[in-house]
């Protein structure tokens, strides 16, 4: 298994991961990206950046992360995805991608490292909880759609 920065030759099977992360997470009319804005996005614009694991040259999963800003702690990262095919699952790729992150936090130097769970997802729960997440129940999520 190998961890690495997606290349452009990557979008079309990260493109495949997230629509079978919105399936997983029961929203599979959810995914409006296509191919050709997240490929803009992530090497034309660089809005947000990727990481892929590899095995066996198939993309099996990736985290996906971009830069932000807090007024009270100056730049962080959000980790805006991680995902790995089920059948891959409970092999560590998950766990080597999400370090993957870690390293990209700390060598970039930001002061926070962020990302959502859903409350029912207890396998992820269960996994950030093994990396000493602090999961802050008292924050409520606001959005808007345009």
């Amino acid at each position: 298994m190998n961890v690495r920065t997606a290349k452009i030759s990557d979008v079309t099977a990260i493109h495949a991961l997230i629509i079978e992360l919105a399936v997983f997470e029961r929203e599979p009319d959810a995914v409006i990206n296509t191919i050709s804005s997240l490929e803009a996005d992530l090497f034309v614009h660089k809005r947000c950046f990727a990481e892929v694991s590899e095995l066996e040259g198939e993309v099996v999963g990736f985290a996906l992360y971009f830069f932000g800003y807090s007024t009270w702690k100056g730049r962080t990262l959000y980790l805006e995805d991680i995902y790995v095919k089920e059948s891959y699952r409970k092999h560590g790729i998950g766990q080597a991608l999400f370090n993957t992150i870690v390293e990209i936090a700390k060598r970039e130097g930001v002061r926070r490292m962020d990302w959502q769970v859903l409350e029912w997802n207890t396998p992820a729960i269960a996994f950030y909880e093994k990396n000493k997440a602090l999961l802050d129940g008292e924050w409520i999520n606001g959005r808007l759609y345009f």
